[in-house]
């Protein structure tokens, strides 16, 4: 799949939560290529700031000609994303990455889990994913962004870390509380939350398929600075371990040591 460097045009921009924004674009040759899972790098206008930042996919308008991406505002390059307005311009590239086999759900009771701003890449995941589909979203409190789109997409549970909706805890808790049943976990969130859910999977023996979050540099798997212990040697830096960001940001659980 090429990767494509462009200059595209903001379509709109809008805050969800504090911190928390949502940017399309118009691209349509990225569009017609991307899939569920991957990642675009974004380029900021300061010329001291060489690495682009990598930004998930949420959703993916192919006969549009859009993507839309969902970010929170972490360091000076996202924040200054989070001034452009509608109608100016951003260099991208993308699509980046290997997404989520969705083939593997087929004929599968899958649990959808998105943890923080891991949740964003599920929104586009969920929507692709046809069959008996269940999602669990874990938000920091009540301000639970993307939560009514989700809605619309399946069987939605909600897990906050100080109580304020759903399941006061973890993705876990609500999945142990609920009760949930499942054959195929997708999950995209930070590295404690995806721990957590590698080692559930193991214990009840479900497929699990992980979507790793990881400060990215090249975006392309040159730089090696992105990368995770693996149990397989690499054919490319030839020692045990994976890069997120060429390898990735997809990979099967029991495939990487968190």
């Amino acid at each position: 799949m090429a990767k494509i460097k462009e200059t595209a045009a903001i379509l709109s921009q809008e805050q969800l939560a504090e911190g928390i924004y949502s940017m399309w674009i118009h691209t349509e040759a990225i569009a017609s290529q991307a899939a569920p899972g991957q990642f675009i790098d974004v380029y900021t206008r300061d010329g001291a700031k060489l690495l682009p930042r990598p930004i998930s996919l949420c959703e993916i308008d192919e006969g549009g000609g859009r993507l839309r991406i969902v970010y929170r505002v972490a360091g000076e390059g996202t924040r200054e994303f989070s001034q452009y307005p509608a109608g100016g311009r951003i260099d991208i590239l993308g699509p980046l990455g290997n997404g989520f086999p969705l083939e593997e759900a087929a004929g599968k009771r899958v649990l959808l889990i998105g943890g923080g701003i891991g949740i964003p890449p599920m929104l586009e995941t969920a929507r692709r994913l046809e069959g008996d589909k269940t999602i669990i979203l874990g938000y920091r409190d009540s301000q639970m962004f993307l939560w009514e789109e989700f809605q619309a997409l399946g069987t939605v549970f909600t897990a906050t870390e100080d109580g304020s909706a759903g399941v006061k805890g973890n993705v876990l808790d609500a999945i142990r509380q609920e009760d949930i049943q499942g054959d195929l976990i997708l999950a995209c969130g930070p590295t404690p939350m995806l721990r957590g859910v590698k080692q559930y999977a193991a214990e009840h023996n479900i497929g699990c398929l992980i979507s790793l979050e990881e400060r990215m540099a090249c975006g392309i798997g040159a730089c090696l600075a992105c990368v995770c212990q693996s149990k397989a040697i690499d054919g490319h830096s030839q020692v045990k371990n994976k890069r997120i960001c060429k390898d990735g940001p997809v990979f099967w659980a029991e495939e990487v040591e968190l």
